[in-house]
């Protein structure tokens, strides 16, 4: 990023910041993905709320990013499933960074579910809410009925909309880019694209767009019907769909491919996914039946009697070995982020599920335009 842009990113997150700045502001603990880019997000959300902790997600790390955010006196500590998965484990974590204070924790991808119940009876502050940015969290959060707290999502807002359709198109374009690292390209293949929501329904299209012959699979009846109305195949089967793919693109945000499935990929099929492997893919087993080899750069052969298949990026994001840049769409959310922390820090909601206004919204693609319209 020229210094150019940076100041005007800057910019832009301070106009959002100014506007949404709470009274008092609460402390956060901050999940995110750390691209390039992704300081100045930091720094906003420094200005909005006492940030106590950043927690990057472990596969989407660029390492001057995160150098730059700890030169800005920002804490980053290491994220897993488990730190929130043990209720003990993530209230002793959250007590050791802010005893005592009104916390908002920003999430992505449902991190703080497992434990929330627990957190909020027994910290010894108050959780004052939790903002979630992804579709896969969402539903975590949905899931889990009568929740003890507010949770403001910006998952379905029609500000990451273009974000979402962004997304598909980095994530084929990085498969792409492996593919013909091998000589191999999308064109005239075969693929199976597993789950139709709107990252699945943008990577179909896309797909179909450079000559793929695409069939969706999604557990849900309803987005099944849809991707027959927009023209796609729809397997009955997840099977039926697996053993005709020669490319196989994961896009629920939650287990897509057990470990027997594995052994029904057609021989030579790539296999991506568009969130992290420990979500999409159950890989542990196939460790004791596949011989596994690194034929390129992030592409992995697995290997038993008579079948093979190729891993891209070890299951991980595709989309992340080339920045996941979706350009300056990304700020819409990111500032819709921001305006929901201090929605949760003015205290005026009750438990469960929320969305911010359509007024906010307005105000954030106003700015949003003022600054990246050019």
């Amino acid at each position: 990023m020229e210094a150019g842009e940076r100041a005007r990113l800057d910019a832009y997150f301070t106009r959002i910041a100014f506007r949404f700045s709470p009274e008092e502001r609460p402390a956060a603990f901050l999940i995110t993905h750390l691209p390039p880019e992704r300081p100045a997000f930091v720094r906003a959300v420094a200005c909005v709320t006492d940030l106590r902790a950043v927690l990057p997600k472990p596969k989407s790390v660029h390492a001057e990013a995160q150098r730059e955010i700890e030169r800005n006196g920002h804490v980053c500590d290491k994220l897993s499933r488990e730190l929130f998965a043990e209720p003990d484990r993530a209230v002793r974590y959250i007590e050791t960074r802010a005893a005592g204070r009104p916390v908002v924790l920003l999430d992505v991808g449902g991190y703080f579910a497992p434990s929330i119940e627990e957190v909020c009876s027994r910290f010894s502050g108050r959780i004052i809410g939790v903002v979630e940015d992804t579709e896969n969290g969402h539903r975590r959060y949905s899931e889990l009925g009568k929740l003890p707290c507010p949770v403001v999502s910006v998952a379905r807002s029609p500000l990451k909309e273009p974000e979402d359709f962004l997304v598909g198109q980095s994530v084929v374009f990085s498969t792409e880019a492996l593919m013909r690292s091998r000589g191999d390209i999308l064109h005239g293949r075969t693929a199976l694209v597993i789950g139709f929501g709107k990252l699945g329904s943008s990577i179909a299209r896309l797909l179909h767009a450079k000559g793929v012959r695409v069939t969706v699979y999604d557990v849900d009846p309803v987005r099944r019907t849809q991707a027959l109305s927009q023209g796609f195949a729809v397997a009955r089967a997840l099977a039926n769909g697996l053993e005709d793919a020669g490319l196989v693109l994961c896009a629920t945000g939650a287990l897509s491919l057990r470990g027997e499935d594995f052994g029904r990929l057609r021989n030579g099929a790539y296999v991506a996914t568009v969130t992290s492997s420990e979500d999409e893919l159950e890989l542990a087993g196939l460790a004791d039946v596949y011989e596994r080899t690194h034929v390129g750069p992030h592409i992995t052969r697995y290997l038993t009697t008579g079948h093979y298949f190729y891993l891209l990026n070890g299951g991980n994001a595709v989309n992340f070995l080339h920045g996941a840049s979706v350009g300056p769409f990304i700020f819409l959310v990111q500032a819709e982020i921001l305006a929901a922390s201090a929605v949760l820090a003015r205290d005026g909601l009750d438990p469960g599920m929320h969305e911010i206004g359509p007024a906010d919204r307005a105000t954030i693609a106003a700015t949003w335009l003022d600054y990246f319209n050019q």
